[in-house]
């Protein structure tokens, strides 16, 4: 392994290991561990190490093929060192500010998509409800002022029958009005009959049919 190659590897683990202090508070800030079961921190633990570890022999492998040595660790743990002790209080405020604007950048597409989607959508079928509501009681009034005029129509086309009926049924000697009556009694008694054996069917039907 030639000079060049050896500087290059340290320049790059000590850079791998300022590169993992800050991924380590970047996956401590959103894990939350208080918040958390202790075997999701565990799996979660495990998978970062992993992840971890294969991006540093990526790195590693790019620069010098992928040869390990004794200064490579210190390397990373130098690298390491450097961010504890300089750049971790500066990076933890940056990544509080960026989540504070995602968080914010969030809210705010929320809000422009219920103003602009939403609501708009919201006051269509609103209105559009209102209209059929509107509609449903102008017809529901017109059927009934056509009841009305058809009840009063049926009602002038048939007076002169009434009136003739009525004069018949006052000139009818009352020997025929008694006759007449219980003609109309025995009908009444016949039709009640048919609908309770219709009833008594019905009911014998639905038992048969449990």
């Amino acid at each position: 392994m030639s000079l060049t190659t050896q500087l290059a590897t340290m320049l790059a683990m000590i850079g791998m290991g300022g590169w993992l202090g800050a991924a380590l508070d970047t996956y401590n800030r959103f894990l939350q561990r208080q918040d958390r079961a202790h075997w999701i921190v565990f799996i979660n633990d495990i998978l970062f190490w992993i992840v971890q570890g294969l991006i540093i022999f990526y790195v590693l492998l790019l620069v010098n093929q992928g040869e390990l040595r004794f200064y490579i660790f210190l390397a990373i743990l130098c690298g390491y060192a450097a961010y504890q002790s300089l750049f971790r209080t500066i990076y933890l405020k940056v990544l509080e500010w960026l989540i504070w604007f995602a968080t914010r950048l969030y809210q705010f597409f929320i809000q422009l998509c219920r103003y602009l989607l939403i609501r708009p959508v919201q006051f269509f079928f609103q209105m559009l409800l209102v209209l059929i509501l509107f509609i449903w009681k102008a017809l529901l009034s017109l059927l009934r002022l056509f009841l009305r005029m058809l009840y009063q129509c049926t009602k002038l086309l048939f007076a002169p029958f009434r009136w003739t009926g009525l004069i018949i049924w006052k000139i009818t000697p009352p020997s025929w009005k008694r006759i007449s009556t219980k003609i109309f009694a025995y009908l009444t008694g016949i039709i009640r009959q048919v609908k309770n054996m219709k009833d008594r069917i019905r009911t014998w039907i639905s038992k048969w049919q449990k």
